[in-house]
């Protein structure tokens, strides 16, 4: 059986405990080297056969899948996040199933709600937005046109940007675009792991801020205003609204 689980954002407890304890019991091995902390091999048991995918290609990944599959040998491939988020994953599971391989998928915690929990912060607030929307900007990879991050921007929605920040400058004059003014906005740099940084500023500052700061990838870009914002109160612990388990006064 091979299992693709998600390690969560970057702090080596932030994996679910399904996912840690298949980790424990696993022959084999395959993590994304640049991305997951090397410190989930710590659980692994001994003579586990460990392979860094990050000089990997997806023939060498299927490869040491098949191999392990044919040995009878539990296989995890640990992804970063969330693996159904940017993880290209599908492509693997697609070879899985032409070499009829069983395989199981363990969501993780993904960086967009490690960084809002960095900055306590809330996507959906009543009468501010009760959307989120996760993306990011083109860059050498292609972004449906009807997706443009300018399109999406003007929905003016909560958002969370992925492997976007080393474009900051591109993001925000489409952000701008889009939102039709300024609006809040905060980086966060490798949340959830102990060199974490946070960035707060707005469209009209964030850029400067950014490359002062150095930072280049493994960050977050969250916009919108439910970053700094007046909002409604949910209604849900209103003592006047009546819902199932309670009848309001």
């Amino acid at each position: 059986m091979i299992y693709f689980i998600g390690a969560g954002p970057g702090n080596v407890d932030l994996i679910t405990v399904k996912g840690r304890s298949i980790l424990e019991k696993a022959d084999v091995v395959i993590y994304a080297g640049s991305l997951v902390s090397p410190e989930h091999l710590r659980f692994c048991k001994n003579g586990v056969k460990i392979y860094n995918s990050a000089s990997m290609t997806l023939e060498e990944v299927i490869s040491v899948m098949k191999e392990a599959s044919e040995n009878n040998l539990e296989t995890v491939r640990l992804h970063t996040g969330d693996p159904s988020i940017y993880g290209a994953i599908k492509e693997q599971m697609d070879e899985l199933i032409k070499l009829n391989i069983e395989y199981e998928v363990v969501p993780g915690v993904s960086s967009f709600v490690a960084a809002a929990a960095s900055i306590k912060r809330e996507f959906t607030l009543p009468s501010v937005s009760q959307t989120v929307i996760l993306t990011r900007v083109e860059g050498r990879t292609k972004v449906p046109e009807k997706e443009d991050l300018e399109k999406l921007a003007s929905i003016g929605a909560s958002m969370a940007l992925f492997l976007s920040i080393s474009m900051i400058d591109k993001v925000v004059a489409k952000l701008r675009k889009g939102y039709g003014r300024n609006v809040p906005i905060a980086v966060i740099e490798r949340a959830t792991w102990q060199d974490e940084r946070v960035i707060f500023g707005t469209l009209d500052d964030i850029s400067e801020k950014v490359k002062e700061a150095g930072i280049k990838k493994c960050a977050q870009i969250l916009v919108g205003d439910f970053i700094d914002c007046d909002y409604e109160k949910s209604l849900l612990y209103d003592k006047s609204f009546t819902h199932e388990y309670r009848k309001g006064i």
